[in-house]
C-alpha cells in the first residue's frame, strides 16, 4: 500500500508522501525509526490495508488451491492459486483476481469480493481464480531484478498459457485487478500481450512513492538505485526492512492512517496476517523494486490516461474510485472520471483497499457491470 514519510538525502531535505505498500500512485506509510547511512536517512511510519472482516473467512466456494509454476528466465517459480466455483444454470462467467503490488501483497484482499459475488449470484455459473504475484503472498520469492516488464510478462504467461490455471479458449476472462496491477493490465491489453473480455480496474495507479516524490532526474534514479541495493543487501538490507515495513506496529500504523477509511477496521488478526507476510525468505525483494519505481507502470499521467484511452472500442472497463484515497492518489483516479476508453466510472466508500474493507460495495458494481456488457 503506500506511506506518507519524511524522507531526507544528504544534503537534501524534503517532506515527503510516498507509498510502499501498495501500488497507489500516492499512499503513504509512516515509520517511526530514523536509519542513518552514507547518503541518505530516513525517517518514517508506516500505513497499510484492512478490513473490519477476519482475514480468516474464505469463501465457501472454494474448489482447488495450488502452485502453479512459472517459467521465468532459468528459474521455475510457483505461483500460488486459488480456484473458487459457483455452479447455476446461466453461462459460465470466468474471473481472474490479481491483488495490488505492495510490502504486503496477497491475493486475501479480494476473499470477501469473492464471496459476495458467488453466493448471491445464484443463477449464474461463476469460476473465480485468485493468484498472489511472483515474490509476494504465498508464491515463491527468488532472488529476481524485478521490474514491471517481469510483471508483464508474468501476467501474459499466466494468461495465455495453455497450463495456466486461468487459461480458458476464447476471450471471455474478465480481469479484475486493483492499483498498479489494474495498469499493467491495461497496459498489457493495449500491448496486445492479452484480450480479456473486460478489465475491472479498483483504485487504479502508476506511480510508486519515490518518483511520484522526488522525480526521476538522473540524480534522483541514482539514490533509488542505492536504496535499492540497500533494501536487497543481506544484513543491512533486512535491518532496514525491518523497520521500515516489517513490524507490527509500522504495518498498523499504515492501516489506520489511510490505507484504510476507517481505523476501527484495522485488527489485530490482519496486522498479524500481513506481518507474517513480511518474515518468509526473500520478501524484500519485490518492496525495494515497488518502492524505488521499477514496477511503475507507466512514467505519467499522460501515458495512464493514453493506455486507458486504448481500450475505447475494444475493451469495456469498468474503474472503481473510492471517496476517501489519499490527494494523490485520489487525483490520479479522478483523472480517469470521463476519459476515453472508461466505459463505466464509478465510487465507492472506502481508501487504498476497497475490495477488502467493503467487499459488498465493490462486489455489486462488478456485478452491475458484468450484467451491462
Amino acid at each position: 500500500m503506500a506511506f506518507p514519510a519524511t524522507i531526507r538525502f544528504t544534503p537534501l531535505k524534503f517532506p515527503v508522501q510516498f507509498q510502499l505498500i501498495s501500488p497507489k500512485s500516492s499512499q503513504s506509510t509512516l515509520f517511526s525509526k530514523t536509519l542513518n547511512f552514507k547518503h541518505f536517512r530516513v525517517n518514517a511510519s508506516t500505513s497499510v490495508s484492512s478490513s473490519n472482516v477476519s482475514v480468516a473467512n474464505k469463501p465457501s466456494t472454494l474448489k482447488k488451491n495450488d502452485y502453479w509454476q512459472w517459467k521465468f528466465s532459468d528459474k521455475s517459480i510457483n505461483i500460488y492459486y486459488e480456484e473458487h466455483e459457483k455452479e447455476g444454470s446461466q453461462p459460465s462467467k470466468n474471473m481472474l483476481m490479481i491483488p495490488t503490488i505492495s510490502d504486503v501483497s496477497t491475493m486475501e484482499e479480494w476473499n470477501l469480493v469473492v464471496s459476495e459475488i458467488l453466493e448471491q449470484d445464484v443463477d449464474k455459473n461463476f469460476e473465480v481464480t485468485l493468484v498472489d504475484w511472483p515474490g509476494l503472498g504465498n508464491s515463491d520469492r527468488p532472488k529476481l531484478d524485478y521490474t514491471a516488464d517481469v510483471m508483464e510478462k508474468f501476467l501474459a504467461d499466466l494468461i495465455n498459457s495453455p497450463v495456466s490455471p486461468v487459461f480458458k479458449p476464447g476471450n471471455d476472462l474478465v480481469v479484475v485487478g486493483g492499483g498498479h496491477a489494474a495498469t499493467m493490465t491495461v497496459l498489457a491489453a493495449k500491448k496486445g500481450l492479452v484480450k480479456p473480455a473486460a478489465i475491472i480496474a479498483v483504485a487504479p495507479t502508476w506511480a510508486g512513492p519515490l518518483p511520484i516524490v522526488f522525480g526521476r532526474d538522473t540524480n534522483m534514479e541514482s539514490r533509488y538505485g542505492l536504496l535499492r541495493g540497500t533494501l536487497r543487501a543481506p544484513a543491512l538490507g533486512w535491518m532496514m526492512y525491518n523497520v521500515l515495513v516489517s513490524n507490527e506496529n509500522a504495518i498498523q500504523s499504515q492501516y489506520k492512517s489511510h490505507v484504510y477509511a476507517d481505523p476501527a477496521n484495522v485488527t489485530p488478526e490482519i496486522v498479524q496476517s500481513r506481518y507474517a507476510l513480511t518474515k518468509k525468505e526473500g520478501a524484500r525483494y519485490v518492496p525495494a523494486a515497488f518502492l524505488t519505481g521499477l514496477l511503475d507502470p507507466v512514467k505519467s499521467r499522460e501515458e495512464f490516461l493514453d493506455i486507458f484511452a486504448s481500450m475505447e472500442g475494444n475493451i469495456p472497463v469498468l474503474v472503481v474510485s473510492t471517496s476517501g484515497a489519499p490527494k494523490r492518489s485520489k487525483a490520479e483516479m479522478e483523472a480517469l472520471r470521463g476519459a476515453k476508453g472508461v466505459t463505466k466510472f464509478v465510487e465507492v466508500p472506502g481508501a487504498l483497499l476497497p475490495q477488502e474493507e467493503y467487499p459488498k460495495a465493490v462486489a455489486e458494481e462488478i456485478q452491475k457491470f458484468l450484467l451491462e456488457i
